[in-house]
């Protein structure tokens, strides 16, 4: 498919890990930041295209796998009500709560709805007028812009019965998070190409200096990425810490002049919880004053949940790039797909799903790659 296989061009892959060998005279580890970008990875086995000295570990980058539990205990609370209309992408459905998931109140008879976009959650409301429906907003800066229009669509038609509940998380405080950990042995970052592409890199700049630390913005077909890498590995061995750009045919510098101003009239930033990972200053979106009757966690007074993450799940080390999901014992075990102990193994994003689907294990699960 023009556009798609030029990406996945295996003379091209071949070209790219030579040059990566090449150059590579050391040990370093580079971190992945988005989940889309780590399933590539194995679905592509693109390690087996590096030399052994380049580590690749996978970030936190995946929106479902970072919403905090609290997050899914006030939605099941929210989808158990008989006057709610709660509406969802569909990777959230099996998100494990606390003590259950949406998938399991829709199956109770909650009245739990799939929609594919915000607008769908807006249509349903109007069409409705003696339900309340929710919308479950979540994901980083890529999903937040459209989630701002549904609210203001909302607003504009006078719909009085439609909230979100929103859960949106910020890059690049998770990659101070990351990198302000001691364990920490990040050394150079794949930056995500499709939340680039709404919010551009300027962030990044101060964070290359802080930390003395290069980060590529990537995108996330198999060309795509060893781009990066390569790029990544060259300032990394000639002593470089500066933000470029191998996705250029989708992200500038400014990003998206317009969704950043949607984000700006509907969204204030705030602290935000991760989940497995905890409190990171100025890491969320909230909505701001303006729209603050669209807040479904004031209409239906669920602000005091708080829950505590089962001990069980390394999930918040997997998000950080302390571990792989292969070294959790649980792995392929009691923690399955069809049995979740975290968000990771649900999310089609999530490492540990990656990890399940992709990679030769004791799971007996077959890699899928197409080069």
């Amino acid at each position: 498919m023009k556009y798609v296989d030029e990406f996945r061009d295996r003379e091209l892959v071949k070209n790219l890990s030579e040059g990566i060998h090449k150059i590579t005279t050391r040990e370093w580890c580079i971190m992945e930041i988005c989940g889309g970008q780590t399933h590539s990875i194995m679905r592509y086995s693109l390690e087996e295209f590096l030399p052994e000295e380049i580590r690749l570990v996978h970030g936190p980058g995946c929106p479902v796998c970072v919403t905090p539990l609290e997050i899914i205990d006030k939605a099941v609370r929210i989808a158990q009500r008989d006057d709610v209309i709660f509406t969802s992408y569909g990777d959230m459905l099996r998100v494990p709560g606390s003590e259950k998931d949406l998938l399991s109140v829709k199956a109770g008879g909650g009245d739990i709805r799939i929609i594919y976009s915000p607008l769908d959650a807006v249509k349903i409301a109007e069409d409705n007028p003696e339900k309340k429906v929710v919308f479950f907003a979540i994901g980083f800066e890529t999903t937040a812009p459209a989630n701002a229009m549904a609210v203001k669509e909302a607003d504009r038609r006078g719909l009085k019965n439609f909230s979100i509940l929103s859960s949106h998380v910020l890059v690049p405080p998770a990659m101070e998070a990351i990198l302000s950990v001691e364990e920490s042995r990040i050394q150079g970052f794949l930056a995500a190409g499709h939340v680039c592409t709404v919010m551009g890199y300027e962030e990044y700049l101060p964070i290359a200096e802080k930390y003395r630390i290069p980060i590529v913005v990537t995108g996330f077909e198999p060309v795509d990425i060893l781009k990066g890498i390569h790029q990544v590995v060259l300032q990394l061995e000639e002593g470089r810490h500066e933000v470029e750009n191998a996705y250029g045919r989708v992200v500038s510098l400014e990003g998206n002049i317009h969704a950043k101003k949607v984000l700006r009239e509907v969204y204030e930033v705030s602290d935000m919880k991760w989940r497995g990972i905890g409190n990171i200053p100025l890491s969320g979106f909230s909505l701001s004053g303006r729209y603050d009757e669209f807040n479904a966690e004031n209409i239906f007074d669920v602000g005091d949940i708080q829950q505590q993450e089962s001990p069980l799940c390394i999930a918040g080390e997997v998000l950080q790039g302390l571990k792989k999901p292969g070294d959790f014992p649980a792995f392929g075990k009691e923690c399955k797909p069809e049995h979740p102990l975290g968000a990771p193994m649900v999310s089609s994003e999530g490492a540990c799903s990656a990890y399940y689907r992709f990679k030769k294990s004791e799971t007996g699960s077959e890699t899928e790659s197409t080069i």
